[in-house]
């Protein structure tokens, strides 16, 4: 598992039992060593000769890489974070196949890289062999487990590294394809780009910096009708009913229910369970210096038994098919990829609980599932990396792998802006004012407070009167109490806003036919079909509407 909000700009992919993570930073002015304490072990894997032609050259011809020492290859001694590890274990006598299909790809492989010790840590620390040096903040720790493929990355020491750090989306797609022997397809553009509403609620910066990015990113590229947004939390504890059996309790011993925070107590439960279940043996017998963290965990899950693994069996397969139904073949998730700013070295908070908690509630959502997630860098706040999140079902990475290329560009586009204006002014803007007053309707609606919504929608609209989207906000609102006028209007001036504003043209549609304005009510519904042609909603009403005039 990698922690990539920590490292220097880290990007998570997710998928088939593989993780990948996409590194971008700027052109480092200092250097602290050499190789930033990057690699525990410098060797050279040379790729085949190329092809005569005219067949065409191998795909990652001219790239270098390097993999974390947790990758077997032949004739070298897999090291897995401890000294003891490596003098207790014979040389492999194969090569890993991720590393042996990169090099067939065309990579050079130049080394094995640092990694937190037995793979167990979020952090990026190794007492035994040094934590690396973050190249994006100096003072912070690196992010783990695979710290040093990270470092490497993001250092412009290496192209890319296992698992699957790349410094541009260009390469980290194209490792991709040859990694997961991807086939030929056309690309496929997101339908659907939900954001989670309440994970970014734990986020410890600003959203400007980075949920208004997405935001505005993708209302440039694809248009406002592909975004929308879901309380994760309330999704997940409807469809996966075996979180209950991992519910946390407070001081008092009261249950704190929280599906998201279920969900990291199954994935740790199951982490460490499959830890004890894989190296107890090997403590046992050798009796290796550990660190204090790893050894307190292994003696808790001694003392535990193991009754709730078929319950966090059934919560991983219950997970994914609820994410699976959420995101179907064209929808993506977009999340934080952790709440907090990389830590400072040294810092005991990640240690504590509530670290944790927030770190594991993000990164359980991929992990649990099987999704498959791309974590992108999106500048700095107050000197640390930022980044976002972008999930897809389980089995679709090529589709998250082209739409990070596609959304690439315009990501950094808004985040300069996002920073700059930051920079520039502290003072929130009559924008972001507006945005904060919708999000404040959208939680009072939800909570079926129509009243209250329309006052924060009228807020949003005095705010920023340009917005379609503030307008049939309200026109929701409007018509849950009746006001079937009011909202008839709202839904007027939304369409002359957005001619393409589907929801506006079903909400006028039914404000309409509550009116008695049949026949326009029908021009609606049918219009919205033509701009949604799958909308059910929209076909059922211009169906029902059309048999009361046969």
């Amino acid at each position: 598992m990698a922690s990539s909000s920590s490292a220097a700009n880290i990007w998570v992919l997710l998928g088939l039992g593989l993780a990948g993570i996409f590194l971008m930073t700027r052109r480092l002015k200092k250097t602290i060593r050499e190789d930033f304490g990057a690699f525990v072990q410098r060797l050279q894997l040379l790729p085949p000769p190329q092809p005569a032609p005219p067949k065409a050259p191998h795909p990652l011809t001219s790239f270098s890489f390097a993999v974390s020492d947790i990758f077997d290859i032949d004739g070298y001694v897999t090291g897995f974070g401890n000294p003891d590890w490596a003098t207790t274990h014979e040389a492999a006598s194969w090569t890993s196949s991720a590393v042996s299909t990169i090099v067939e790809g065309g990579a050079t492989c130049i080394g094995k890289t640092v990694i937190d010790e037995m793979a167990y840590s979020i952090n990026g620390e190794n007492k035994h062999y040094g934590t690396p040096t973050n190249p994006a903040a100096h003072a912070r720790f690196p992010g783990g487990c695979s710290s040093g493929s990270a470092v490497a990355v993001a250092a412009e020491l290496v192209d890319f590294s296992l698992g699957w750090f790349a410094k541009d989306p260009s390469i980290l797609r194209r490792v991709g394809h040859v990694l997961l022997r991807l086939p030929y397809a056309d690309s496929r553009l997101p339908r659907h780009i939900i954001i989670a509403d309440d994970c970014f609620q734990l986020l410890k910066i600003p959203t400007s910096r980075v949920a208004q990015v997405v935001t505005k990113s993708t209302e440039k590229l694809f248009g406002r009708q592909v975004l929308n947004h879901a309380n994760l939390g309330d999704y997940l504890a409807s469809k996966v009913p075996s979180l209950k059996h991992f519910h946390s309790k407070n001081r008092n011993g009261e249950l704190k229910v929280s599906s998201l925070r279920s969900l990291a107590n199954a994935m740790q439960f199951l982490q460490r369970h499959e830890f004890k279940n894989c190296h107890e043996e090997w403590i046992n017998t050798a009796k290796p210096v550990l660190d204090p963290f790893i050894s307190s965990n292994m003696h808790a899950m001694l003392d535990r038994k193991d009754a709730n693994i078929d319950h966090c069996e059934s919560a991983r397969n219950e997970t994914r098919l609820a994410l699976s139904a959420l995101l179907k073949d064209d929808g993506i998730l977009v999340i934080p990829t952790l709440a907090d700013p990389p830590p400072k070295l040294g810092a005991k908070e990640v240690l504590s609980d509530d670290y944790q908690t927030r770190a594991f509630s993000l990164l359980a959502i991929a992990s649990m599932s099987g999704c498959c997630q791309v974590t992108i860098p999106l500048g700095t706040h107050d000197k640390c990396p930022v980044s976002v999140s972008f999930i897809a079902r389980h089995g679709g990475d090529r589709f998250l792998l082209d739409t990070v290329q596609t959304v690439y560009a315009s990501l950094q586009e808004q985040a300069d802006i996002a920073a700059k204006s930051n920079l520039s002014n502290n003072i929130i803007s009559p924008e972001e004012s507006a945005e904060i007053a919708k999000e404040k309707g959208n939680i009072a609606f939800k909570e079926k407070q129509w009243q209250k919504a329309i006052g924060f929608y009228t807020e949003a609209i005095k705010l920023d009167g340009k917005k379609a989207t503030y307008y049939s906000n309200r026109a929701a609102a409007y018509l849950e109490l009746g006001s079937f006028l009011q909202a008839e209007a709202d839904c007027t001036t939304a369409i002359n806003l957005e001619k393409k504003n589907v929801k506006a043209y079903l909400r006028r549609g039914t404000a309409r036919e509550m009116l008695g304005y049949y026949k326009e009510a029908i021009e609606d519904f049918r219009y919205a079909l033509v701009l949604e042609p799958t909308n059910k909603t929209a076909n059922l009403a211009a169906n029902r509407l059309k048999k009361l005039f046969q």
